[in-house]
């Protein structure tokens, strides 16, 4: 089998689609890059689409690697034949090549090279071969001085007819099947961890049992996180009889009762000891693996939509990052982000300083032309909020509550420090909360997204995967929106299509140096960025009232001097063209058909020509928590209350309800109807009216509903 089929056999995606888009990967495109530019090459294929031929592509590059690693180690071995050659090379996957592998596989010593050491192979090979009646007669030719009497001698014949047994691959594969179909999962807790404070959160893991098949994933994790924590044991098993029965029925030939009662003997080990263990973890692993999809998956979109967030846009901002005891720190931002003042005020006790803090942001706000106001929503935001809002200003200022969660992360890290060296880290995080609110794609690329709060058990899924998927999704974003070439920081570059780390810092250190950039042409000056990287990453970048308007929009260089065909046969310039419906609407598009160039792109073009630049995010909308509610101790059932979707998970969306705890939505709430997937429902940030279910005061935990 071939990569193309193979991909093909996972994605039913056209081998002809699969070649091509192949060919642009190897060639070093982008996926945004090929879903937006190269739509006639791969048939009009998607980001999604073009990430599954991505994620097959390395599947089957893993299992070929594989592969010539395991036929090399049997050819050493002088063991490879010409049928076991092309049974491991057909193999689909890493399992059916390690099967093959294993009695060729280089052990550390067992039972079962110690008895073949102690010369007993040819009494095991008798004794598989269930002919012989008198086994004790046989099995006395076999006595040393290392083995004393017949029962040692055939307790070494087991051990090695056990081995040979676990590696039997019809006997794996039937016992394989059998946990996939029969499979339990059940958890108990370690006596010594029953009272335990922190145990608690797993209380109803301290008893569990359901078939594994249908244990989600969120609830698999769980249990293996409490596991990871030594609270709770947990077994993978099925009906021992039914595997006992499965390999009776392969190993069993005779009838001879002298044989056979050794052969039950050893499958009744080999079961026990080797394969029970071993299909066990194998079995629980590909379990976790699918929970892991499903958990990154999760993560994924939630990152999406948080990182696709709605913008303010360039507005001069006042930040504030609240706090009682330490003060709040206060930030002044120009339009564009920079830092033009910041000190500390005492609004709220211990110190109070109210009168004080109402005079020094009344004259930051006047003094820096203020036009809006953000404060992070961690310790002390409702009261800081409240104390804002009571304050007199020359004319109406617009307050946002933002989400600060990572925000201390960005502040100590080697990003901030570059970027703001003479400033502490509260300066820097709240920094972070102003330019948050002016624009979440730009401020929160330069924090791990692991840090940034929203997904379901990120730290215990498999990270290079993890991280993988949330690099293409922040890529996807960067690309789908468009970037500023001349105000963008190197970290928000970095995820350019083609740009990459490196390439971020010297457009950031050429701007520094020569000044704005004036045209798309003019990045090919910068060092190290070639033709190859110009081609990927051009169109994603945007300059601000060039000279060619068609620098500002999505239009990518390539098609210039089409678009500007397009302009001169209806009589228009460029200048005239763009933004023009009325003239647009005169391109007859077939006449542009190419064999390069197809209605797809061409379409594009015209969407474009018509939106130039347009930034495909939502404005910011101003949000209001119910005034009356400032702890979990005012809820009470029954109440109705405005709230922001801050998460979403296989289970539900957590929901901010305006105090420290976020109350759950089970996804039993979300409807009046049966839903499978939560973000049918919401998305995260999404403004709710809820209404409280209960709340449990002693584990601080609150139930909330969309349904009646």
């Amino acid at each position: 089998m071939n990569i193309v089929s193979f991909i093909n056999q996972h994605t039913l995606i056209s081998e002809k689609q699969i070649i091509k888009t192949i060919e642009l990967l190897d060639d070093g495109a982008t996926i945004p890059f090929i879903s937006r530019y190269r739509k006639e090459m791969t048939g009009n294929l998607d980001e999604v689409q073009i990430g599954e031929i991505v994620k097959y592509k390395t599947t089957f590059e893993t299992l070929q690697k594989r592969k010539e690693s395991v036929l090399t180690s049997i050819k050493e071995q002088e063991a490879l034949t010409p049928e076991l050659q092309k049974r491991i090379e057909s193999a689909q996957t890493l399992s059916e090549v390690e099967d093959l592998y294993l009695p060729y596989k280089k052990k550390r010593k067992t039972r079962a090279s110690v008895a073949k050491e102690l010369g007993l192979e040819p009494l095991a090979k008798i004794l598989i071969q269930q002919r012989e009646e008198e086994v004790l007669i046989i099995a006395s030719q076999y006595l040393t001085d290392k083995i004393a009497n017949e029962e040692m001698a055939l307790q070494g014949a087991r051990d090695i007819i056990a081995e040979w047994i676990s590696e039997n691959e019809k006997v794996r594969n039937r016992i394989r099947r059998l946990y996939q179909r029969r499979a339990a999962i059940s958890s108990t807790v370690i006596k010594s961890k029953k009272d335990v404070e922190d145990a608690q959160k797993y209380q109803q893991y301290f008893e569990w049992e359901e078939p594994l098949h249908k244990c989600p994933s969120h609830r698999l994790l769980a249990i293996l996180r409490a596991e990871n924590e030594k609270i709770v044991r947990v077994k993978i098993t099925v009906p021992e009889n039914d595997a006992l029965d499965i390999i009776d029925d392969i190993m069993i030939k005779s009838n001879i009762e002298a044989c056979t009662d050794q052969m039950f003997l050893a499958i009744a080990d080999a079961y026990k000891r080797l394969l029970s263990p071993a299909i066990a973890t194998e079995v629980l692993n590909q379990t976790k693996e699918k929970a892991d999809e499903n958990a990154i998956k999760v993560f994924a979109q939630n990152l999406k939509q948080l990182l696709l967030a709605s913008p303010l846009g360039q507005k001069r901002i006042l930040a504030l990052d609240p706090g009682f005891k330490s003060g709040c720190k206060v930030v002044c931002l120009a339009a564009q982000g920079d830092l033009l003042h910041n000190e500390n005020i005492y609004p709220h006790p211990p110190q109070r300083e109210t009168t004080n803090a109402i005079k020094k942001i009344r004259s930051l706000v006047n003094a820096y032309k203020i036009e809006a106001i953000a404060i992070g929503n961690g310790t002390a935001a409702r009261e800081t909020e409240a104390f804002v809002k009571k304050i007199p200003f020359d004319s109406p200022i617009q307050v946002f509550m933002v989400n600060e969660s990572g925000a201390s992360v960005y502040s100590a890290s080697k990003i901030a420090r570059a970027e703001f060296p003479n400033y502490d880290v509260t300066v820097r995080g709240a920094i972070s909360i102003g330019r948050r609110l002016a624009d979440p794609l730009a401020e929160l690329v330069k924090i791990d997204p692991k840090a940034i709060g929203v997904g379901q058990y990120q730290h215990d899924v498999d990270q290079t995967k993890l991280k993988n998927e949330l690099d293409t999704v922040v890529m996807s974003c960067v690309n789908s929106v468009g970037i500023n070439v001349n105000t963008a920081s190197a970290p928000l570059l970095s995820y350019v299509s083609g740009i990459g780390e490196k390439l971020a810092e010297n457009i950031v250190t050429y701007r520094s140096e020569n000044g704005a950039l004036s045209s798309r042409e003019e990045l090919k000056k910068v060092p190290r960025l070639g033709g190859k990287a110009y081609e990927q990453a051009a169109a994603f970048l945007r300059i601000t009232k060039p000279k060619n308007p068609l620098d500002n929009s999505a239009v990518h260089p390539e098609q210039y001097k089409l678009v500007s065909k397009m302009a001169k046969d209806v009589g228009s310039s460029l200048q005239e063209l763009i933004g023009n419906k009325g003239v647009i609407s005169k391109i007859k598009l077939q006449n542009y058909v190419s064999e390069t160039v197809g209605l797809p792109t061409l379409n594009d073009i015209i969407k474009e020509l018509e939106k130039p630049g347009v930034d495909p995010r939502q404005k910011a909308t101003i949000f209001e928590f119910d005034p009356n509610v400032k702890t979990i101790n005012d809820l009470k059932p029954g109440m109705k209350l405005p709230g922001i979707v801050n998460n979403i998970t296989n289970f539900g969306c957590f929901v901010d309800i305006g105090i420290k705890e976020s109350g759950l939505i089970h996804i039993s709430k979300l409807a009046n109807e049966y839903i499978s997937d939560v973000n049918t429902i919401v998305q995260l940030n999404q403004h709710l009216m809820v209404t409280v279910m209960s709340v449990d005061l002693p584990r601080k935990r609150i139930q909330l509903s969309l349904v009646d």
